[in-house]
């Protein structure tokens, strides 16, 4: 075999493109994964995963540099010091803003699987029916049916800690021992199922967070530094989970620095061939030739890879053919929700640092439930006492400020609803030509925003928190809105989905290009609506599954 030919070629190493390799390599294919960035090898390269808030020269907060260089990633919490290098050079890799998106990359081997927040849920046939019953869009190619076994697949595998509950709107999984609420959680959880008599449900997160041995992997350490890398592999990523398992079969070979600027088309067979690499290091371009592809250079840059490629042919771009390539962006509106005081548990404390916190799920639009609004939101969040970074207004200066902050502070407990966003048509992705990258290449023009029925949503995220909350007993109860812009939720999703008609979609049952079987998308860009829960665990079912689709039709000759 030529250095330069495979049996599949994966772009993007995150949590889908980690998967895809793993699932390809141990079905026997010789695998070469392409990611953009450098690499990253897991614990030697986890440089601040050890340190202390003290080590760090600004203990871990921003600088005015680094408000200069990162324009996008300054307007939310990822900006600060500890894990900057995970995410990606704003001046290298610009973006243009039709409207304001807030666009959250990492580019590296393990891409964001490195600092994603780990919450794992499953779809319903709430979701997976949405679109068909409310007239939405397109309806999804696939139920839950056809997704269950995979996501116990990879449950499995990636080590999901979590209870089962069951909650028809949140199906179970195959969860290892869940984490403990802690006790104020556990009476506003009780409080909440008697006051709502079982219609409402507070548990504790579904994490990608281990609880017990798994996989030559540490179980998780209650250090809550998991953005910095785990040296104990106590959260899933691509470094502790996929990638050691792809490397074992021997089939694999990773290689950073390469910047895929198109799948090669092959008009006659109207197939890919491989795909073409810019050296990020070198500015040498390559070809790398496979049978089959997989796309999971995540949710834009698939959409950017697809846009560049086959322009001979169709003048949008490989998948283009349907008209809705690069349209029908998402994410999960959030930032509004309530919290409050909770009086009568100053002789209590938590142990350890819990990386995980409380889900509510979905109760809107469900069971009868009819309001001014399509679809629903489910609520994060958690209860904590109070530290050292508390005002306290009657102490300005002094011994007596340092007594007081040598205490922990009131219980509190707060919620922030994530709500779904419709896929709109005119929320779409473009390229803009006159505007280049580091390297020459024409970047990505984003013009997206929610509307109206996301607006409505919100009034109930903070209404509906704030009757619970009161509810359950809690005191000075306030609700907020911190103001949202899509992107925010770090979740996007769409421009490139699935479907059961060539002309109104990219992708079909299977994540097969339409215009090119032999290529495959099962990131974020693949999905047809966003339901309102975290989307990774689906990614990684929709990637296991359509491998297993692939390496049967490459049996049969099909592709």
């Amino acid at each position: 075999m030529a250095d330069n030919v495979y049996d599949a070629i994966v772009v993007g190493s995150g949590i889908s493109g980690g998967w895809a390799a793993k699932e390809l390599t141990e079905k026997g294919l010789k695998t070469i994964l392409l990611e953009r960035g450098r690499n990253v090898e897991h614990v030697k390269d986890y440089v601040n995963a050890r340190k202390d808030p003290w080590d760090f020269p600004h203990r871990g907060r921003r600088t005015q540099q680094m408000i200069e260089d990162y324009p996008v990633l300054k307007r939310d919490y990822p900006l600060q010091e500890t894990n900057l290098d995970f995410w990606v050079n704003e001046k290298e890799s610009p973006y243009t803003e039709i409207k304001r998106f807030d666009w959250y990359r990492g580019y590296q081997v393990g891409g964001r699987s490195l600092m994603w927040g780990r919450q794992s849920y499953r779809l319903s046939d709430l979701d997976f029916e949405a679109n068909l019953k409310d007239g939405i869009a397109v309806d999804w190619p696939i139920r839950y049916k056809d997704l269950a076994p995979w996501y116990s697949y990879v449950e499995k595998f990636a080590g999901i800690s979590g209870s089962r509950d069951g909650i028809p709107q949140l199906p179970d999984g195959d969860f290892m021992p869940p984490m403990e609420m802690n006790c104020v959680e556990k009476d506003v959880a009780q409080r909440l199922k008697d006051h709502y008599k079982g219609d409402r449900h507070m548990i504790i997160g579904r994490v990608a967070n281990i609880t017990q041995p798994h996989h030559n992997r540490a179980n998780c350490q209650y250090r809550n530094k998991c953005w910095l890398g785990c040296p104990f592999g106590g959260y899933f990523s691509t470094q502790s989970s996929t990638l050691p398992a792809a490397m074992a079969t021997g089939n694999l070979t990773l290689r950073p620095f390469s910047i895929v600027t198109k799948v090669i088309y092959d008009k006659d067979t109207k197939r890919a061939k491989g795909v073409e690499v810019l050296d990020a290091e070198t500015n040498q371009t390559y070809e790398y030739f496979a049978k089959v592809v997989f796309l999971n250079a995540s949710t834009l840059n698939t959409t950017w890879v697809l846009m560049n490629s086959a322009t001979d042919v169709w003048d949008g771009g490989l998948g283009s053919s349907s008209g809705v390539l690069g349209h029908n962006l998402m994410d999960h509106h959030f930032r509004a929700g309530a919290s409050g005081v909770a009086e009568g548990y100053e002789d209590k404390y938590v142990y350890g640092r819990r990386p995980n916190g409380i889900y509510i799920p979905r109760f809107r639009n469900v069971n009868g439930d009819k309001r001014d609004y399509l679809r629903g939101f489910g609520y994060q969040g958690g209860a904590g006492r109070e530290g050292w970074g508390r005002e306290i207004a009657e102490l300005g200066i002094g011994g007596d400020l340092k007594d007081a902050l040598s205490e922990p502070g009131q219980w509190t407990m707060g919620i922030t609803g994530f709500g779904e966003t419709l896929p709109y048509h005119e929320n779409k992705v473009t390229l803009d030509k006159d505007k280049k990258d580091k390297w020459g290449l024409p970047v990505l023009a984003i013009d997206a925003e929610i509307k109206e029925n996301e607006k409505k949503m919100r009034k109930d995220m903070m209404a509906d928190a704030q009757e619970m909350l009161e509810a359950a007993g809690l005191k000075d109860v306030h609700t907020y809105d911190a103001g949202y812009a899509l992107g925010q939720g770090i979740h996007e999703m769409g421009t490139a989905r699935m479907g059961r008609d060539p002309k109104s979609s990219v992708l079909n049952a299977h994540n097969q290009v339409w215009d090119a079987p032999n290529v495959y998308v099962t990131d974020g860009a693949a999905m047809t609506s966003a339901g309102c829960q975290n989307p990774s665990l689906t990614y990684m079912a929709l990637t296991a599954r359509a491998v297993d689709h692939a390496v049967g039709e490459l049996k049969r000759q099909n592709i």
